[in-house]
This record gives C-alpha cells, structure tokens and sequence, in this order.
C-alpha cells in the first residue's frame, strides 16, 4: 500500500513538475498580446471538442468574451466541469492542468497572467 501511495505521489511532483508553458505546448489555442517583465496577455479560443495537454498557469485574470463548458483535468487525477458565461471575470490561482471543451460553443477569453520577480 505505502508503495502505491509512493508511486502516485511521485507520478503527481513529476506531472507537476513538468508541466509546460499553454504558449509552447498548445500555440494553436494562444496567441500572446503583451509581454512584458509583470504580465502576460493572452487570448484564448478553445473550439468545441478540442483538447488542449496538461500546462500550467500563474495566477491572473480570466475574461471571458465567449462563454462555453469545460472540462479541467488536474495531475491528481481530479476532473471538473465548470461553465463560463460571455462578460465573465474569473480569478486564477496559479494552477497546472489540461482542459477539454466538452460544450458545442467556441471558448474565447483573454487571460492575464502575473508574473513574480524572476520569472520571464
């Protein structure tokens, strides 16, 4: 049992770990709208039945410009719909994960991600 617990938890700081910037990862989802050394712009489109992989995210922002449901895969294994509504304004802690559109509607947003001292 403990070996399981073991494995799991490694398999989770592993995935963690090694979760990728959305930009590199999924650039046909991203598009970069500013940059500089305190935040980055970005805007986000998500068809319907498009997947995006595992990624991480510090925290920001999230405006929605066209609403849709989602689905958030996180490394634990944890799954979690959420819907959005168009002129929506989210909160983000920082967060990895991988994101499905599970609606029948484009998903459009722009998410500004803060950066902290050191991070570029």
């Amino acid at each position: 049992m403990k070996t399981v617990i073991l494995i799991s938890l490694v398999a989770v700081l592993w995935a963690t770990a090694h979760a990728q910037d959305p930009v590199k990862t999924s650039p046909q989802y991203y598009k970069v709208l500013l940059e500089n050394d305190q935040v980055r712009v970005l805007e986000y489109r998500l068809k319907a039945g498009e997947k995006e992989p595992m990624h991480s995210h510090p925290a920001g922002v999230v405006y929605v410009l066209s609403g849709g449901k989602l689905k958030f895969s996180y490394p634990d294994g944890r799954t979690e719909e959420r819907a959005a509504a168009a002129g929506e304004t989210i909160w983000r802690e920082p967060t990895t994960h991988a994101v499905e559109n599970i609606g029948d509607t484009e998903a459009h947003a722009i998410a500004v991600d803060l950066k902290t001292s050191g991070q570029h």
